[in-house]
């Protein structure tokens, strides 16, 4: 092995430290560095990705992505890179598909009727389909709709039909809505026309689609954001919305207030996530679990049992930060060097196999 890992990331965007990196990717290095291994930050840009390429094939065992989405104005040429370099024997942390199928907001829509997830939830792909299934989801009460990619609340919106009594079937595009931005909680009024008009720039592109899935009232009690480092709850975040007329809004910027919590302080919710990890691999595409990543989840009333139940929201899987609790670099450390070393004992790319 070159005992040596190479972390990419984007120039610019919230969530870099004074230095222009990522306050959480240091610390990363650092912990490699203890346990013997090298680790370095490239600034990934589509015009040098030919040579980031070349030095990571030569240079690396491995690659850890801590790309922000919405920090790159084109991920193609990334995602493409990632996955040469894949093939290329450079082990992926997470590998590009698998990035791809936990990140994207489908990734929910494909658990539905679990669990997890009800089946009142959708994903669009086309303006029509929105077109035609919207006004059909508004008949069932509030709904929130999200983009794909963004981050910080951006693009997700909670969509209300104004005096939606009076509307016999599904809801007419002339109807008024208000919409609030999980931005930052700021309202607005559209018709439904004029906001499915909006949301096609949430269509576009490679990646383009929208999910829709009903809005849960009890968010006002906050996210419960479960942190996982492979297959092992890390951490829980629970984000608070603020106090305020309309909020329900879970990012910081939005005035939501978080509290962090260890596993033990979450046990049913812990219980489901490890017990539905088998389910939620084979859903997505039967790829490893990605290294850090997160599943998001709201509390809801079951309707029968009127008990607690906890419905997922998101899972996002390209770029998780954990600038609140860096000691977990330590444990991170280890997951990828015990990751390499269980690589290469099936892997005859590597260099265990070529002495």
């Amino acid at each position: 092995m070159k005992k040596h890992i190479i972390i990419f990331e984007a120039r610019g965007g919230s969530d870099k430290g004074t230095y222009g990196f990522r306050k959480d990717s240091k610390p990363i290095i650092d912990s490699l560095q203890s346990r013997g291994w090298t680790a370095e930050i490239i600034f990934y840009t589509d015009e040098d990705r030919g040579e980031i390429y070349r030095y990571t094939v030569n240079k690396a065992d491995a690659y850890i992505s801590r790309v922000n989405p919405g920090n790159l104005p084109n991920e193609v040429g990334y995602f493409q890179m990632l996955k040469e370099l894949v093939n290329n024997g450079v082990e992926g942390l997470p590998h590009p598909d698998a990035m791809i199928a936990y990140g994207a907001k489908n990734s929910v829509e494909r658990l539905k009727g679990t669990s997890l997830v009800p089946e009142d939830v959708y994903t669009y792909y086309e303006y029509e389909t929105m077109k035609e299934m919207l006004p059909k989801t508004l008949k069932n009460g509030v709904r929130v709709i999200k983009q794909n990619r963004g981050s910080a609340g951006e693009g997700i919106w909670r969509v209300e039909v104004l005096n939606a009594d009076k509307y016999k079937g599904k809801i007419p595009l002339d109807a008024k809505l208000k919409l609030t931005e999980a931005k930052d909680n700021h309202t607005e009024e559209k018709s439904l026309l004029e906001f499915l008009e909006f949301c096609i720039q949430y269509l576009e592109g490679e990646n383009g689609m929208i999910l829709d899935m009903p809005f849960l009232e009890r968010i006002v009690e906050g996210e419960i954001r479960v942190l996982m480092l492979r297959n092992k709850v890390v951490n829980i975040v629970h984000k608070k919305p603020a106090d305020t007329k309309d909020a329900f809004s879970a990012t910081l910027f939005s005035g939501a207030k978080y509290r962090y919590d260890t596993p033990e302080m979450w046990p049913e919710l812990v219980e489901l996530v490890v017990k539905s990890l088998p389910l939620i691999q084979q859903r997505l595409g039967n790829y490893d679990l990605p290294l850090i990543w997160t599943a998001d989840f709201i509390l809801d009333t079951d309707k029968k049992t009127k008990k607690d139940i906890y419905i997922l929201g998101e899972i996002n899987a390209s770029c998780v930060g954990f600038t609140t609790f860096l000691e977990l670099s330590e444990n991170i450390a280890d997951e990828v060097l015990a990751l390499l070393d269980a690589e290469a004992v099936v892997n005859d790319k590597w260099a265990a196999f070529n002495k």
